[in-house]
């Protein structure tokens, strides 16, 4: 276990990385903050600290930079989240009140977190395997056409039309419409099919093949949507760090590019917490010379999905993952209000 005065000088030398991009020195660390320590015993802590591989020295320089295990406990022991400013709370509510429906939610949630944290935003759309059925509406179109339309707890609107195997009436389509909202409104999506199993019996015998034609494209639905999707924006962003990734850039910007990667990335969406995954904790070799800071979010107290950010290892970790978690509180609280 690294002393606490050791603990201390590890925290200044991030904070000083971060902030001023050069490799730390003793000198820098005793003129910047308030060690109490002369320099020489800086000097020292810093020779432990390289020695257990919490920070190492750039082949060009006297200074030392944190290596990947020197961020991860920095992130554990000694970076608290630093809380947004209420002028940043506000800004972050007023853009994303102004969203007209899901789509335009994660578009905007994606600007505003690659806006706010200056990295490349990622943010996964709800999954329908985690969400609820709002309601369950049928409109006649035509005697044997419908259209299904489908609304779930975090706003997710799917349409599909019906061509029905014989005419349809209104009563009988009054009542399917009711009976199907008592069994499914409320319901996981992941429960419907055996809700419904049952449902044509309840009906005479010449609507039965429009019932179960109804719940056949209801639940072909569920599996065209389970899916995930994600929406990624401010990939210009890393432009800004190149000569924070070793070689090039390239191998980040093609990890980027694969959907499934970034669900790994991302994390499982039932763990609502703050995630910061550092450089090799990255399965993705593209992905070694960056950190994810992601977190959960959804209606209720349950996450849904996930959102988060990804960066050069070489981040503000305090105020990355207090703006991640700010925008995911807000999002939870459109989708809740939807």
């Amino acid at each position: 276990m690294l002393s606490e005065r050791r603990l201390q000088v590890l925290r200044a030398i991030v904070q000083d990385y971060v902030g001023t991009e050069e490799p730390v020195g003793s000198k820098a660390l005793t003129e910047r903050h308030r060690l109490g320590v002369s320099p020489a015993t800086v000097r020292n802590d810093m020779a432990a600290l390289e020695e257990e591989g919490y920070i190492a020295q750039p082949h060009t320089s006297a200074g030392r930079i944190p290596t990947d295990k020197g961020y991860r406990l920095f992130v554990d022991k000694l970076a608290g989240v630093k809380p947004m400013t209420a002028p940043e709370r506000r800004a972050i509510q007023n853009f994303l009140d102004g969203a007209v429906d899901l789509d335009d939610v994660v578009a905007r949630t994606v600007r505003l977190l690659a806006q706010l944290t200056r990295q490349v935003a990622v943010v996964q759309y709800p999954s329908l395997t985690r969400s609820t059925v709002r309601h369950v509406e049928l409109l006649s179109l035509a005697p044997a056409r419908l259209m299904l339309v489908l609304i779930t707890d975090t706003g997710r609107v799917e349409q599909r039309m019906v061509d029905c195997p014989a005419p349809f009436g209104e009563t009988s389509l009054a009542d399917l419409r009711a009976r199907l909202n008592s069994r499914v409104a409320g319901r996981r999506f992941t429960d419907v099919p055996n809700l419904v199993e049952d449902l044509p019996e309840a009906f005479e015998a010449e609507d039965r093949g429009t019932v179960s034609t109804v719940l056949s494209t209801l639940l072909e639905t569920l599996v065209e949507e389970n899916e995930e999707r994600l929406m990624i924006g401010g990939t210009a962003n890393l432009t800004r760090f190149g000569h924070d990734f070793p070689l090039t850039i390239r191998p980040v910007l093609e990890a980027l590019e694969e959907q499934v990667v970034l669900l790994k990335l991302l994390g499982e969406a039932k763990d609502p917490g703050v995630t910061v995954r550092i450089g090799h904790e990255n399965a993705h070799e593209g992905l070694n010379s960056t950190s994810v800071v992601s977190v959960g979010y959804g209606s209720g107290g349950e996450a849904v999905a996930k959102l988060g950010v990804v960066g050069p290892t070489r981040m503000d970790y305090p105020g990355t993952m207090g703006a991640v978690r700010a925008v995911a509180r807000y999002v939870g609280q459109i989708l809740a209000e939807s």
